[in-house]
């Protein structure tokens, strides 16, 4: 079993940051990409961020393009969602996920094989 682990999460006030961290652990697993995403109440849940673990290919979502940065330690299993200049908009549970394959697009939750519970990040205005 892949167990991913979300923390960072919390409240902070418009303009203010916040750094959220995922470590993947469990059975023998092969990472291709790690990913964020976030799904704020009565919307669907949608893509932040996703960077392909050889190489370290990033990709965001124009929302989010320019303030929040993603990054990983291949060592720790480790994925990191730097955030920053937080708009009340950006309000949601963040869920970080692991691609064991280069199926799909990263932006697509079907590319994603194992998630994280999540941790609720909230902006104040």
């Amino acid at each position: 079993q892949v167990q991913l682990v979300e923390s960072g999460g919390g409240l902070v006030q418009a303009g203010g940051s916040l750094r959220l961290s995922c470590a993947a652990s469990g059975r023998a697993f092969s990472t291709y990409r790690m990913g964020w995403f976030r799904q704020a109440p009565g919307k669907e849940r949608e893509f932040v961020a996703a960077i392909r673990w050889s190489g370290g290919t990033t990709y965001y979502a124009d929302s989010v393009k320019g303030r929040f940065t993603i990054s990983g330690d291949n060592a720790k299993n480790t994925v990191y969602l730097q955030m920053n200049s937080l708009k009340p908009e950006d309000t949601a549970v963040y869920y970080c996920a692991v691609g064991a394959s280069g199926y799909g697009w990263a932006s697509s939750s079907a590319a994603y094989d194992y998630w994280g519970q999540g941790t609720q990040v909230t902006v104040s205005s």
